[in-house]
This record gives structure tokens, sequence and C-alpha cells, in this order.
């Protein structure tokens, strides 16, 4: 199998912490050069550190926080002027929670923005050097909710959907130029987000936060949460060569919790 990624280079986005940060990981560890986003320039120069290296990698970082999305173009510009971006991964904390009905128009088009705005502004800055290169990983780490909305989380199932369906459109646009794009659907996976989740929800139910986690464990059927490297690892496969006939799909990795195909 051929999962060589030397000679390749990854951005990486959230990658500070959670998913972005073990995918940065494993990435590394195929061979890849890993370019860092996030909004911590402390936390970032401290991994760049700690990425894998025996390869002659050449990793570095870039500070960006997706609410500015002028100053995320600018620096993306940049980036891809010096450089040619083969892989692209699109990773971004989701909304609040909440119900729906309770939403207010704002918060839509904030996380509207955060997540397929800022995801478009890096696919057009990177794809023309990945069409140069006849090489292209593009991989939108999503939710569940793609396929089966989650309660208490109005915003993100709508953005989340909007995401999924603008990803498989650039699937087929992009596909004659050797380019690939897929939507990784990550179940309940041990992050910050989700301890965060487990602690609002719990504090309404009046009960403790080991017991609600205790409760979402009994739904799924391998029992526990994920663990971030178990997703890298899933996302470092979807970069690598020998996933070039995967392109317009979810993966939905979460345990077997999602109860539809």
């Amino acid at each position: 199998m051929n999962l060589d990624l030397q000679g390749k280079n990854a951005l990486v986005c959230g990658s500070s912490k959670g998913i972005g940060k073990a995918a940065a990981i494993e990435i590394a560890m195929l061979g890849a050069n890993v370019t860092l986003m996030a909004r911590s320039a402390e936390v970032l120069q401290q991994l760049v550190q700690e990425l894998d290296h025996s390869q002659g990698q050449q990793h570095d970082f870039l500070v960006a926080d997706f609410s500015d999305s002028k100053d995320l173009q600018e620096k993306i510009t940049q980036l891809t002027a010096s450089k040619a971006i083969h892989i692209l991964i699109n990773n971004t904390g989701g909304p609040p929670a909440g119900p729906i009905v309770q939403a207010s128009p704002e918060a839509f088009q904030q996380a509207f923005h955060n997540h397929l705005i800022c995801n478009h502004i890096l696919v057009q800055a990177c794809a023309p050097g990945m069409r140069a290169a006849g090489y292209g990983r593009i991989i939108n780490v999503i939710s569940t909710s793609v396929k089966s909305p989650l309660n208490n989380l109005g915003v993100s199932n709508t953005i989340r959907a909007a995401v999924a369906n603008w990803s498989k459109t650039m699937a087929n646009e992009l596909g004659p130029d050797g380019i690939t794009v897929n939507n990784l659907l990550p179940g309940y996976t041990e992050t910050g987000r989700l301890f965060s989740l487990i602690d609002t929800w719990a504090d309404k139910r009046g009960i403790s936060s080991d017991e609600m986690a205790s409760q979402m464990k009994k739904n799924v059927p391998l029992g526990r949460f994920g663990a971030p490297r178990e997703l890298g690892g899933v996302i470092a496969f979807l970069a690598s060569p020998a996933a070039a006939y995967i392109s317009g799909t979810n993966i939905t990795v979460d345990g077997g919790r999602t109860s539809v195909l």
C-alpha cells in the first residue's frame, strides 16, 4: 500500500489541538511537509517541533483566525505563492450548542462564514497548485450530523450539511484534475469540544458530567469515545496515494453510533 507523502505539502487547519493536531502528526509521519494553521502562535511553534522530521520534512505554521476572512485570504495567498499545497485539511471548531428555534440569524451567518466561506477561500487558493501537480487531496472534517442531525445542535446540523454538499460539488468539478475531495464525519471524539458539550448537557439534565459521558457511550456499539489519533489516521490515509480512487464521499468514524449507512 502506497502511503508515502514525501515531497507533498499539507495545510492542516485547526491543528493546535484535537483532530487537527492528530491529523498533522499522522500526515507528517508519512513524510509530508506540514503547515499548521490556528490562532495561537505559541502553541503552533511548539507543535512544529513535535512533528516528525526523520525524513527531512520542513514544517512551519500560519496564524489565522477564521472570523477574519480578509486576513485569511491574504495569508493563504502569500503561502501558495511560495509553495504548492497538495493536501488541504479543512477543520474548524463547531458552532455553539442549542435548539435551532432559539438560534439567531447572526449565529447562522457566523457559522456559514467560518465553515463554508473560509473553506472555499482555502480551496480556491490551493486548487491551482494541486492541479499543476496532478495531485490533490481536500479533506473536510465535518460531523455525523450530515447523515443524522444531532439533538441540540441546530446551527451545526444546518451548516455541516451545507459544507457536505459544497464538498460533493467540488469533488465533481475537481476530479478530472486528479484532485479528490472527501468528508470525514467524526462521532464522539475525545476533544475539548466534546467535553464542553458533555458539561453543558449534564448541567441541563442535572446530572454529573461522568454520568452524561457514560450514557453517551452506551449509544456507541464499541462502547467508548474515539481518540483523536484514530481520526487522524483516517485523514492521513485519505491524503495518501492509496486513496486515489476515493472521492466525493462521507467517511463516518464513530464507533458505529450513527444509525444510517
